[in-house]
């Protein structure tokens, strides 16, 4: 325990040399000042108003972006999940799938953005887009996971009184994985609510652009209002997915 802790408190004064104050505007004590005077202050005239500037607008659009991205990231995960699944596929095919997905989640979500970007142009069809492929990596991985703890007593008897393969998808994997594979799409929209945001910044639609831009020119009202917007959005999404989540576990 004493090796432990003079190992962290090591590691931890190590990284207090990588500080430096030195680079600080003289400024800086005031522009933190006046972002937090933003944030108390919000521009509410931006904040309630409905067109395409408003905050109302870009939540919209960034919630948007997310559902979709998430709907496609969701339906084309299941074959890739089920080809990286041990207990449905010959080994070597599992391994190779998994390969590729592990590929797949180690590119951020940023960089995917920017790539899209340059093929669609700036939007939210870039946005989609990149929500769709970060989501196959990671919805495949947890998809695996349910797969892989099937009860395959109730298949063979399913095979046991004839039935086909049509049927045991429809009576006997479905049931079963249904319920676990909507629990953790809902989980996925949560995060990818977050992920869209931070894609604005690059130009892949929804809010994070209107707010990098209004941080640049200093206008820290609007960065109140649009962070005010952000964050209730963000818990209210994560209040509705915990409860349909709960109720998912619970059956």
């Amino acid at each position: 325990m004493i090796t432990v802790s003079l190992i962290l408190l090591l590691l931890f004064g190590w990284s207090l040399s990588a500080i430096d104050l030195s680079e600080m505007e003289t400024q800086g004590f005031q522009v933190a000042i006046n972002i937090i005077t933003g944030i108390l202050q919000p521009d509410l005239e931006l904040l309630l108003t409905f067109n395409q500037q408003g905050v109302l607008y870009l939540l919209i659009e960034t919630v948007a972006i997310a559902f979709l991205g998430t709907i496609i990231g969701a339906i084309l995960a299941i074959p890739f999940a089920f080809l990286s699944a041990s207990n449905v596929v010959p080994a070597p095919v599992a391994y190779v799938t998994r390969i590729v997905l592990i590929f797949v989640r180690t590119v951020p979500a940023i960089v995917y953005g920017l790539m899209f970007i340059r093929v669609t142009g700036p939007g939210a069809f870039a946005g989609v887009l990149t929500m769709s492929l970060t989501s196959i990596g990671m919805l495949s991985k947890l998809y695996v996971d349910a797969i892989e703890d099937l009860d395959t007593k109730v298949l063979e008897s399913m095979t046991s009184i004839g039935c086909n393969i049509f049927e045991k998808i429809r009576f006997g994997i479905i049931p079963q994985l249904f319920a676990m594979f909507l629990s953790i799409v809902i989980y996925r929209f949560d995060m990818n609510l977050r992920d869209a945001a931070v894609l604005g910044l690059v130009g892949a639609g929804g809010i994070g652009a209107p707010l990098i831009f209004a941080m640049n020119a200093y206008r820290w009202n609007e960065v109140g209002s649009l962070l005010i917007g952000l964050v209730i959005l963000i818990l209210l999404v994560e209040w509705l997915s915990n409860r349909l989540r709960a109720k998912l576990v619970r059956g």
